[in-house]
């Protein structure tokens, strides 16, 4: 009932929210019963729609957060890691405890669990959710997490009360919950979490340890392991210290308890694997282990590109994601998720996560990762993978320019380039059979596979032939007669009962036109992986067929606040209106491709709005549209890698754009700010980038807004490795200016309607003035 209820009351709030207009243009919100009834992305078109186009306020609003997974333990977790580390935990986002078992086999056990209990009643940390607030991050993005929960303390007074005694009026406690991952290598290496707890108000507190299998016993401030029935992995029987408590706990009938006044804490250390040598804790232990944790993650933020934008909610994302990426990292793997079925390697979600840290200018990283990408086999999808694992490999060539990593990398890629150059051996000079995807074992003659296929040896003849290497003219030669083979299929199988015509993933078959696009499960797969069709690039630039895919999604019911729609034809764990958001990363690129920045910007802020949840920015595979009750929505096996790799591509591409636009191969055009949002420049804001890598070198640039002066002004440090053909700057003021003039030095410029200037012919360290009026 409490279900229904919650959903009742939602739809009803959002049916009678008050109206966002233009002036000139009143316009409701859309219910969310409307919103997936309709072909067409009807937030995203009214977000559109308004002054200054997309914002993340506007989605913000629209629906409940992120906040439920599939678990006994009900809140999202948030994994807690050194980066890179092997051993990770997993902490409960209302506070619950420290690797609390899933129960569901979906998810993993991953060791040493703990529950919070608060009061001397010793109810559950974050057991109501009215008194619990959401996980807030040290500095917006560190992984050092908060949570505050309200629990009165019982007045438990007993004794000679005299019989007229009023009640007295005590403060509420609040508690407050923080916790991080050690990253000191000796006790990273064994998953070791540190906990605080304190009081932000009241006088009263009482704070219980209840650990899970198996009982234990504190013995000089360590929590001694007498026996278990599971071990974690890489865990000796002499392995017995689990935890380390400060002086404040005490034990009491199997339990560790510790009370807390005003300025005073309790703290511990929980070693998610046993440890065989003992170790401390206590606050001064803590603050000092604290400190090295915010360390370490800002020294790994500074190594790659820096941007401070005007928006706080944007810095804090990109800087957590990258974090929180680096801790999914497993050594040199970097896995889907953590702490459930997910807690392994993917070829094509993480190529798009490595990809995503390297245009950040974690091109280290990047060349540790892709050994195990390149190494990576799942049978039944050998051409899929292979097209994901020489790009690759061309993409990290273009960035770092490292033609000795291509050559020693060569045992690892060769084959996959010797595959895709050597097996169309089906009927229409295609790849033979095979999986239409992950999930669909159904085998087929994948579009997909073979368009990124043809992409991939493209590209990997123009990085042989930029090194010199004597196989480039082979596989250009097989690329070019490659791809009119697909285009062919393409034409052949092309469904024209549709505007615009529907294009097929599996070729030669019976794949009916998917409109709605969600009408059954195929449809919803489609909707998924059609993407790796738009990334390829495989209809010509510029022609009206690169539109089709895109605008049939954008038409035909496969978006919602710019990210893909899945799953109405058949329910699965929550409700039939879900998003798998990771999977737009090719349309949201395609879309800043064609330069169409206000739909860019949908996808963009309705991924940052509604695809994470509040202040954590933890994403999943899959996430419902429908709220669970009034706080929030089910998702499925968070954390996720690609999905913290959408948004970070996506901003990236925003600011800082290397294409290959004259379709050869080799990227030759650099725009820059090419779709910001218009309101980071209304005057006195400012935009800065500084050392973004990209296919010609590192490039910087700090533009400040001065409205009221007449002026915006552009400060650059353009790339000086190479030298690119082409070099365009654009400045996005707010609605009712433009952009009239510009000049650097004594050099004047056109500017177009956009607000973009061609500045081709300027290299190194430049000042450009633009001059700026009321439109």
């Amino acid at each position: 009932m409490r279900f229904y209820l919650g959903v009742v009351l939602i739809l009803t709030f959002l049916a009678c929210r008050p109206l966002l207009t233009r002036a000139d243009e009143a316009s409701s919100i859309p219910t969310l019963e409307q919103a997936m009834a309709s072909k067409t992305d009807l937030w995203g078109e009214l977000a559109m729609k308004q002054p200054n186009g997309p914002s993340y306020e506007f989605f913000a609003q629209l629906l409940p957060s992120l906040r439920y997974v599939n678990a006994d333990f009900r809140f999202y977790p948030i994994v807690l890691s050194a980066p890179c580390a092997k051993l990770k935990a997993r902490l409960i986002s209302n506070g619950s405890g420290i690797n609390l078992r899933g129960g569901a086999r979906a998810w993993n056990d991953v060791g040493t669990a703990v529950q919070f209990r608060v009061g001397p009643d010793e109810f559950l940390f974050g057991g109501l959710e009215d008194r619990l607030s959401q996980p807030a991050l040290a500095e917006g993005w560190l992984p050092i997490v908060e949570i505050r929960y309200r629990h009165s303390t019982p007045l438990l007074q007993g004794g000679n009360v005299p019989l007229a005694a009023q009640t007295p009026r005590i403060p509420q406690e609040i508690y407050r919950l923080e916790a991080f991952a050690a990253t000191e290598p000796a006790l990273a290496s064994n998953g070791v979490v540190f906990v605080k707890f304190d009081l932000a108000q009241g006088t009263n507190g009482t704070i219980t340890l209840q650990f899970d299998d198996p009982p234990a016993s504190l013995e000089k401030g360590h929590l001694v392991r007498t026996g278990s029935k599971t071990k974690t992995r890489g865990q000796d029987d002499s392995d017995r210290f689990n935890a380390a408590l400060d002086t404040a706990w005490r034990s009491e009938r199997g339990r560790f308890l510790a009370k807390l006044k005003p300025g005073t804490s309790a703290t511990l250390a929980i070693a998610t694997r046993p440890v065989s040598e003992a170790f401390e804790c206590s606050t001064e232990i803590y603050a000092k282990q604290r400190e090295l944790c915010a360390e370490t993650w800002r020294d790994l933020i500074a190594d790659g590109c820096n941007l401070e934008s005007p928006e706080p909610v944007v810095n804090n994302a990109w800087r957590h994601l990258i974090c929180q990426n680096f801790e999914l990292i497993n050594g040199d793997r970097i896995h889907y998720s953590f702490g459930n079925q997910y807690d392994k390697l993917y070829e094509s979600e993480g190529s798009d996560a490595a990809l995503a840290l390297m245009v950040w200018g974690q091109n280290a990283e990047m060349r540790k990762l892709v050994v195990p990408l390149l190494d990576f086999t799942r049978k039944g999808l050998e051409f899929h993978q292979a097209g994901f694992k020489l790009n690759d490999v061309t993409r990290y060539y273009w960035q770092t320019r490292d033609a000795a990593a291509v050559r020693e990398l060569r045992p690892h890629w060769e084959r996959e380039a010797r595959r895709l150059a050597e097996n169309r051996t089906a009927e229409h000079g295609l790849f033979p059979k095979e999986q239409y995807c992950g999930d669909i074992s159904t085998f087929v003659y994948s579009l997909n596979a073979n368009s990124k296929a043809w992409r991939a040896l493209r590209d990997l003849s123009a990085v042989l032939d930029e090194i010199g290497e004597s196989d480039a003219k082979h596989y250009k030669e097989v690329a070019a007669e490659f791809r009119p083979a697909i285009l062919k299929a393409i034409a052949d199988n092309i469904h024209r009962d549709s505007t615009p015509p529907f294009v097929p993933v599996a070729l030669y078959a019976d794949e009916p036109t998917h409109d709605p696009i969600l009408h059954s499960r195929i449809g919803s797969y489609w909707n998924i992986i059609i993407g790796y069709t738009i990334g390829s690039g495989i209809f010509p630039p510029g022609s009206p067929e690169e539109n089709w895919i895109p605008h049939f999604q954008e038409q035909h019911g496969g978006l919602c606040m710019g990210m893909l729609r899945a799953g109405h034809g058949f329910s699965f764990w929550t409700s039939p209106n879900r998003i798998n958001p990771l999977y737009g990363t090719r349309y949201a690129l395609d879309v800043l491709r064609r330069d169409d920045p206000e739909r860019a910007l949908v996808s963009f802020y309705g991924m940052l709005a509604q695809g994470f949840s509040t202040n954590t920015f933890v994403s999943a595979e899959g996430c419902s549209l429908t709220p669970l009750d009034a706080g929030g929505r089910m998702m499925y096996c968070p954390p996720n890698s690609a999905a913290n790799a959408h948004l970070l591509s996506m901003l990236r591409t925003m600011l800082v754009q290397d294409w290959d636009l004259d379709d050869n191969g080799k990227p030759e055009t650099l725009r820059l700010l090419f779709a910001t949002p218009r309101r980071w420049l209304e005057d006195g804001k400012q935009i800065k980038v500084e050392r973004a890598p990209t296919a010609f070198g590192p490039v910087s640039v700090k533009v400040e807004s001065r409205l009221s002066q007449g002026e915006v002004r552009a400060e650059l440090d353009l790339p000086q490795r190479n030298h690119p053909e082409r070099t365009l700057l654009r400045i996005r003021v707010p609605e009712g200016w433009r952009a009239v003039s510009a000049r650097a030095g004594t050099k004047n410029f056109d500017v177009d309607a956009q607000g973009t200037v061609d500045l081709s012919s300027l290299s190194g360290k430049q000042i450009v003035s633009f001059q700026v009026s009321r439109s």
